[in-house]
């Protein structure tokens, strides 16, 4: 029997790098920007729906550093041929501008530094359908883009670096949802990437007026008896528990990714718990850092 404190997402893996380079920093929507990392060993492990922890260089105000999910990994120039490169040269992260650490990463620009530790967490499940849903709430869209090139085949991650995988799945769909389409952040990297991009916004500036969730029905009612299909979700807990019971309802699997406020991000400080069903009918904590942050969404113990 497996030793249950002798989790399969330690951080025995992750690299601890003081100084890594910012490539560039660029804002992509109100409050969301995109930090470009030089950091090739981490790069060339981390996987779809893993995070790093990062921290201001020399400074230790804040302290403690914050998770950012990956977003994708880059290689060095733009051409075909870097492109198809199993060397990438670092990663990219987006985050949303809320607190003093991300305020004062808005304003490094390229060539300063800072400190990261990763790859951390557990990454997403291998997804087994021809139709993969993503829905996303808020900034949960951050980790979708690589899971979405590595099931289409575009780009590998972790221990399979080439970058023309074969395909897993032969459709990738992002239900996006937003307060308002300033806050919209990378639309058209998913769309450049082949992913078919269904957006809603609350106040009806872009998209669909209304909710994620809504557009996850419709979606999935498009075609209830055709192509095998797998939901992923992340942002908000009360739409991700909504996404979730929608999945359920029409027999779909469904892995959420948590957004549990991390604070040591190795499962030292046990500051990220959430309440997870056992197979035993009970409940018990588990750290969204080291056995997250992704879970199978039946697993979950929604807090109302």
């Amino acid at each position: 029997m497996m030793n249950p404190l002798h989790a399969h997402h330690y951080a025995d893996d992750a690299v601890d790098l003081r100084g890594a380079e910012i490539v560039e920093n660029l804002q992509l929507a109100r409050d969301t920007w995109r930090v470009r990392l030089q950091c090739p060993e981490l790069a060339a492990r981390i996987r779809p729906g893993q995070f790093i922890m990062i921290r201001l260089h020399d400074c230790d105000d804040p302290l403690i550093g914050r998770p950012l999910a990956l977003y994708d990994t880059y290689d060095l120039g733009d051409d075909a041929e870097a492109e198809s490169s199993d060397t990438p040269a670092g990663i990219d992260v987006v985050y949303l501008v809320k607190g003093k650490l991300t305020t004062a990463l808005s304003h490094r620009r390229a060539g300063d530094r800072v400190d990261l530790w990763g790859p951390l967490g557990n990454g997403f499940a291998p997804v087994a359908a021809e139709h993969l849903v993503m829905v996303a709430g808020g900034i949960g869209q951050t980790p979708f883009l690589a899971l979405a090139k590595q099931q289409l085949g575009s780009r590998g991650y972790g221990q399979s670096q080439t970058a023309h995988a074969q395909p897993s799945a032969s459709r990738v769909t992002l239900c996006y949802g937003a307060r308002t389409a300033e806050l919209l952040a990378g639309v058209r990297d998913f769309a450049d990437a082949g992913v078919d991009v269904r957006v809603c916004t609350d106040d009806g500036s872009h998209g669909r007026p209304g909710l994620v969730t809504d557009l996850l029905k419709e979606l999935l009612d498009e075609d209830p008896r055709g192509q095998r299909r797998q939901v992923i979700c992340c942002g908000p807990e009360p739409m991700m528990e909504a996404a979730a019971k929608i999945a359920m309802d029409r027999g779909v699997a469904c892995q959420v990714s948590l957004e549990t406020p991390m604070a040591c991000g190795i499962g030292i400080c046990f500051s990220c718990v959430a309440k997870v069903h056992m197979g035993d009918g009970g409940w018990d904590y588990k750290r969204t850092c080291v056995e997250g942050p992704v879970f199978d969404a039946s697993a979950i113990h929604w807090e109302r």
